[in-house]
């Protein structure tokens, strides 16, 4: 046998035995699929989690599972995705709050880009500014005006230090030149209970969530922080039409997988969601929710992570914002 007949033979045994092995590989995914949230059930994050969900389970042919981690600000979901092997089985769904957690924890042990595979941007919502209706104010301007009048009188609510609804609280403050006195709560059920008794004057909240208790006179809607009126509330206007453009804030869900996804499988998540989410039924449900898709490439991800890590970095540096 000559040398060449004899490399051609080894090649050929080579491939004969990885054949088997390569042909056993199984398609992702092959078991069902879990995103972690970090925080109770029964809020914003949770409830859009849960959606997408099921979308994503009809979409993969394999059952996509929810499960809470809920503490410490969301830190203890994303730390458990951090450590998951990075198979694309294990995920997480992140709130805009993911950008600012270096920011309020400078021991941070993860990193929110870094240490984590960009697979999709899910969903997008403004918030809405309500008021006690026992408060005599019926327009921003005269809820301004009253906090200018007494300052830090007025108390404003919301999840906890560095959320969404604490910043917007935050830069309306320093847009407007008032005092209100911000009180962090840990749940959103002790929020809303204190605010319809009236012992906290007002907050930001979630459109949707707040929609019912506008509705039934239980709170006042004020204003929207995005960009556009609400289709749920459009005889709302806008912060930007009130001149308190600098104060618009609108919270976004992303979805995320430990470092080191392979590309394929990050490319094929990324895939299936955007599908799920260019559903007639998807945006229906999500408009229920006061949201709005954000169908896009990976990028997007890091893209929106880095942006709100900058502005609202330096908001909660500027003002020493604190973690409970």
């Amino acid at each position: 046998m000559t040398r060449l007949n004899l490399v051609w033979t080894l090649v050929c045994s080579v491939l004969a035995f990885a054949a088997p092995a390569l042909a056993q590989t199984p398609a992702f995914p092959d078991r069902s699929v879990r995103i972690v949230v970090g925080f109770p059930p029964g809020g914003a994050t949770d409830v859009i989690a849960r959606v997408l969900a099921q979308g994503l389970t009809t979409e993969l042919g394999q059952t996509v599972l929810v499960e809470n981690k809920g503490g410490a600000s969301g830190i203890i979901g994303s730390e458990m995705v951090v450590k998951s092997p990075a198979d694309g089985y294990t995920l997480l769904f992140a709130p805009s709050s993911h950008a600012t957690l270096p920011a309020l924890y400078p021991t941070l042990s993860f990193d929110p880009v870094r240490d984590f595979t960009p697979i999709a941007t899910v969903a997008r919502t403004p918030y809405i500014l309500v008021v006690y209706p026992g408060l005599e104010v019926k327009t921003v301007a005269e809820l301004l005006a009253a906090a200018r009048a007494k300052p830090n009188a007025l108390a404003y609510a919301s999840t906890g230090m560095g959320t969404a609804q604490h910043l917007a609280g935050e830069v309306l403050q320093r847009t407007a030149k008032v005092e209100i006195l911000h009180v962090p709560y840990k749940g959103s059920g002790a929020v809303r209970g204190d605010l319809l008794a009236g012992r906290i004057q007002t907050m930001f909240d979630n459109v949707a969530v707040m929609l019912p208790y506008v509705q039934r006179g239980e709170m006042r809607g004020l204003a929207v922080t995005g960009p556009k009126r609400s289709p749920l509330v459009p005889e709302l206007p806008t912060l930007r039409e009130l001149g308190l453009e600098a104060a618009e804030i609108e919270g976004w869900f992303i979805l995320l997988g430990p470092a080191g996804v392979p590309d394929a499988v990050a490319q094929k998540l990324n895939a299936a969601v955007n599908k799920v989410l260019s559903t007639p039924a998807m945006a229906e449900r999500l408009a229920t929710m006061g949201a709005e898709p954000l169908i896009g490439p990976r990028q997007d991800v890091v893209t929106l992570v880095n942006g709100d890590r900058e502005r609202w970095g330096k908001v909660i540096r500027d003002g020493n914002i604190k973690p409970e």
